[in-house]
């Protein structure tokens, strides 16, 4: 096993499958400079995790910052006397990257040597997969032949399953930043015309042999579309520099003019507007989870895979919402983990009662505590997932019935007319104040009027009485 050079910081150990699959999906973390424990220094916060007896470990050498081949050797076991060249039809570059991180060129005369078959198996992932600029992220155009597309299996809710899953997540990631290809300066996914979608998805099924859905390709590469959109907003635009810095201060890769209709946009009263509504959901949601970059589906498949029984839905939660050291994430968490007490209760119930099915017993207790299921979704259950899928011919038990629904249709009928007859009142209000004011400018316009005209009458006489002064005899 070797450390993890992605997210995982050089401080969890992996397999050397794991470890190539995380940098393929989730790339190098982002200023990452030094292959640790790989043939130099250590993690100064992982001293207590790693063995000194481990081979090839050299505490205290120090290599080259660039020398990505001997970090390749020493993570796929290409040691040998001399040095490891990359095959000569891998494409090498001062600017190509994995993920965030560049990919820097040696610059520097090695003997070539085979690379052993684990190696030349990720050599042969890395010319699969398209790689991105790290200062414009667009996406270099490989030749591809439909035999050599990664194929994408799913299960039978639609839904990527197995090792290649990841591999598709990441490339939705790589997609969604393509400026040209999907430009940020659309208010929402729904207002991307379905040309670049299908654009997108034509760019996608070149690569991957795919068993799910185009719907759900397009929902997923709308999901990263948006976190796209979210980070550059939170890099670029939440910085706190005038307007015109940050129409100026265009990210690398992405196109002036997108760039300034985006910053618009965020500027504007609707932006902010609906900014607050994305933020007042955000601090409705209860659950974070601990999945990271894997989908709950691929949990579930892991864990069945391992325990040789299906996990249900209380289980996976149990699974994808615990901390490192075991605790829930959550308080609302900890108290849904709890009912796997009463989930005994439920299956002595169903040992006795023919009509309670077993599969029925984590859907009856989710949607006692967190009450019935939204329409659309299932929870805990990942994107592309509706009720009918999941629960078949008994999805009515979980969704709320057609009274309910009418009742709250009522509701919310009887509140606009509530509102309609406040704001009525509020108008007939405002009417009346207007009036009054205006009766009130009238009366003061008609009393400076009577004023101006004594003064013109006062004037008048006084005239009058000037010029029979004048006109008496001497």
């Amino acid at each position: 096993m070797i450390l993890c050079q992605c997210k995982c910081g050089n401080i969890y150990w992996h397999y050397r499958e794991v470890v190539y699959e995380h940098l393929i999906v989730d790339g190098f973390i982002r200023g990452y400079k030094k292959w640790i424990f790989h043939g130099e220094c250590t993690p100064s916060g992982a001293s207590s995790t790693i063995n000194p007896g481990y081979p090839y470990s050299g505490y205290g050498q120090y290599v080259s910052e660039d020398d990505m081949e001997g970090m390749m050797r020493d993570a796929f076991n290409m040691r040998s006397e001399g040095f490891q060249s990359f095959p000569p039809n891998y494409v090498t570059s001062d600017d190509y990257n994995i993920g965030r991180n560049t990919f820097m060129e040696t610059r520097r005369s090695v003997p070539d040597e085979q690379p052993n078959e684990e190696a030349a198996k990720f050599y042969t992932l890395l010319g699969k997969m398209p790689r991105r600029r790290l200062r414009d992220l667009s996406i270099v155009q490989n030749t591809t032949n439909s035999k050599e597309r990664v194929k994408v299996t799913r299960n039978s809710h639609g839904q990527p399953v197995g090792q290649k899953a990841r591999l598709l997540a990441g490339y939705l990631g790589i997609i969604a930043q393509n400026a040209n290809m999907l430009p940020i300066n659309y208010e929402s996914w729904h207002n991307m015309p379905d040309s670049n979608k299908n654009q997108a998805l034509s760019n996608i099924k070149e690569r991957f042999a795919l068993e799910v859905s185009d719907a759900y390709i397009k929902k997923a590469l709308g999901k990263k579309w948006r976190d796209h959109k979210s980070i550059l907003k939170k890099e670029y635009f939440k910085k706190p520099i005038s307007l015109e810095e940050k129409l100026q201060n265009v990210p690398p890769g992405m196109l002036r003019y997108q760039w300034e209709n985006a910053i618009r946009f965020w500027n504007s009263k609707k932006g902010e507007d609906r900014e607050r509504v994305g933020t007042s959901s955000r601090q409705k949601q209860k659950f974070t989870h601990t999945a990271g970059s894997r989908s709950f589906t691929c949990v579930a498949q892991a864990a069945e895979a391992s325990s040789g029984q299906k996990v249900g839905r209380l289980q996976l939660f149990d699974i994808t919402h615990r901390k490192k050291d075991g605790t829930p994430m959550t308080f609302e968490a900890a108290e849904i983990m709890k009912l796997k007490d009463k989930k005994a209760e439920y299956e002595a119930t169903a040992s006795t009662d023919s009509f309670v099915n077993f599969e029925d017993i984590d859907n009856r207790i989710i949607n006692g505590v967190l009450g019935l299921e939204r329409y659309g979704q299932v929870r805990f259950q990942g994107s592309g997932v509706n009720p009918t899928q999941y629960f078949g011919s008994t999805s009515h038990q979980y969704m709320p019935s057609g009274s309910q629904s009418q009742t709250e249709v009522q509701r919310l009928k009887d509140q606009i007319v509530q509102i309609q007859a406040a704001t009525d009142e509020k108008i007939s209000q405002l009417r009346a104040e207007a009036a009054a004011r205006e009766a009130e400018a009238a009366a003061r316009e008609a009393e400076q009027n009577r004023k101006y005209n004594e003064l013109q009458l006062q004037l008048q006489s006084m005239m009058t009485m000037f010029q029979q002064f004048q006109n008496l005899p001497s």
